[in-house]
């Protein structure tokens, strides 16, 4: 029911002039269902505080909740029409008085950590593109038929909104910054094996990708006392993200996935100076694949040692500095960072390699981004001690990378096993460090154990070759007896 639902408000979407594209059906669904899970959260909230014999207060004011704007509903339970606004009303009333409401919370909460605060920072961050007020009713309907009350329906939408990420990412127009495969975050959060009671950062957040695995994660590692669920809820995940976009879509996506109010804000991570971060500001973890490639301002490259336009880069050295000494690592970066021969990238390797242990780098194929031609490595590093020995590992598959055949958990497989020992195989071999180059600090991929397939001839091609060798000696033979 959830996805023929999805199905049907993209189709509404599609017909209103103020949304163009899969990036826009992404964030006007998200606002509508965010209100929704907000008045199920509520009920659930006043029936949990009516059974302890407490009472409890709702967070919206009456005329802004769900059931009396959105879906007033009469005495058999369906929607008043008599009552129910649409066409022009019911967008007056949205873009007019619900959401200038909705942005007054940011102001009035306790603290940057409650949901109130989210609340107003999303609806500070975004507005309703949907133009026609009918098309709104249509989707203020559909989404009313969805449900967050039990855990396998919040379960099967964190599902289905992880799936509409994805298609944005598909969808092009830089979509592909949203999406990382899950099954290669999946497989850096095992190997970066988080405990609770640490703080999980990601400088570059995009839709929490990192941060729902890592909490997925960590919620299967042991049984969890109240005190565990309280730490993952409130002092374990923290991300920043610059795009409103992303930063919507990652807090809806961590709400989703039962993380009430995700610890994230709406800032430049490169526009913090790396020099002022202090004790207090530092992580156990870092999980993030940065967007790289942009060139990024001369006044923001002030705030970094390594000055460089590459923004991947810049990202590598904040996380550097703000890991907590014996923190752990896992970051996506182009391959080109391990040989690039500019003054910058020699010195960031030299960085990485003298303050971090660099002990795991895994090399990806290409297409392993679907949106992207690029190749990728992931860097696994902890912070405090020097590299001694660096253990490489090649994914190599038997098949080509793409959209109708990604990456899966079984391709990793191998890789998770191995990585526990850092054996050598015909995919895996580890490198010295007093063996890397002390100048330029290079640390391309280069495979001594891949076996190089020679590929075996049909005979007719053989004989076919023979023959033109023979004929082209003869012409050789030809043209000296006549030059004799």
């Amino acid at each position: 029911m959830f996805e023929q639902t999805f199905k049907n408000i993209d189709d509404i979407l599609h017909k209103d002039a103020g949304c163009g594209s899969e990036l826009d059906y992404v964030e006007q669904t998200s606002w509508v269902l965010f209100l929704k899970y907000l008045d199920d959260l509520e009920k659930d909230k006043a029936t949990a505080a009516e059974l302890s014999g407490k009472t409890y207060t709702n967070i919206i004011a009456p005329e802004f909740q769900w059931s009396v704007w959105a879906t007033p509903k009469n005495n058999e339970g369906k929607l008043d029409h008599h009552i129910a606004l649409i066409g022009d009303d019911l967008k007056d009333f949205v873009d007019l008085k619900l959401f200038p409401y909705l942005k007054k919370f940011k102001a009035d909460a306790e603290s940057a950590d409650t949901i109130e605060y989210k609340i107003g920072e999303i609806f500070s961050e975004l507005k309703n593109r949907i133009q026609s007020g009918y098309n709104l009713r249509e989707v203020i309907n559909r989404i009313d038929e969805l449900r967050f009350r039990t855990h396998a329906e919040k379960h099967e939408m964190s599902h289905l909104y992880e799936d509409k990420i994805k298609n944005m990412g598909n969808a092009g127009r830089n979509g592909g910054e949203y999406y990382t495969p899950r099954p290669l975050i999946k497989t850096i959060v095992k190997v970066v094996a988080p405990e609770i009671g640490q703080k999980i950062y990601d400088g570059a957040v995009g839709s929490a990708g990192f941060l729902v695995e890592a909490f997925d994660y960590l919620k299967h590692s042991k049984t969890l006392t109240t005190s565990d669920v309280e730490t993952l809820q409130k002092k374990t995940f923290y991300g920043k993200e610059i795009k409103s976009l992303a930063y919507i879509i990652g807090i809806m996506n961590m709400i989703l996935h039962g993380i009430e109010a995700p610890n994230i804000v709406h800032t430049n991570t490169l526009a913090e100076n790396i020099a002022d971060i202090q004790e207090k500001d530092r992580y156990d973890i870092v999980l993030a694949n940065p967007p790289f490639g942009a060139k990024v301002r001369a006044e923001v490259q002030q705030n970094f040692p390594i000055k460089t336009g590459e923004t991947a880069s810049l990202f590598l050295q904040h996380f550097i500095k703000i890991m907590k000494a014996g923190g752990k690592a896992g970051v996506i970066i182009k391959n080109t960072f391990l040989s690039n021969t500019d003054n910058a990238s020699v010195s960031l390797r030299k960085l990485l390699l003298e303050n971090c242990n660099l002990h795991t780098v895994l090399d990806l194929p290409g297409g392993t981004f679907t949106t992207a031609g690029v190749k990728t490595v992931v860097l696994f590093f902890e912070k405090g001690s020097s590299t001694k020995k660096v253990w490489f590992y090649q994914l190599n598959l038997d098949r080509n990378l793409g959209k109708g055949n990604p990456l899966n958990e079984k391709d990793l497989a191998e890789f998770v096993e191995l990585q526990k020992t850092k054996a050598e195989s015909e995919n895996s071999w580890s490198i010295d460090a007093n063996d890397i180059d002390q100048k330029t600090f290079d640390l391309s991929v280069k495979n001594p154990n891949k076996k190089e397939e020679v590929a075996l001839r049909q005979p007719q091609e053989i004989l076919e070759e023979m023959k033109s060798l023979d004929e082209e000696s003869t012409d050789i033979l030809n043209s000296i007896l006549e030059l004799i």
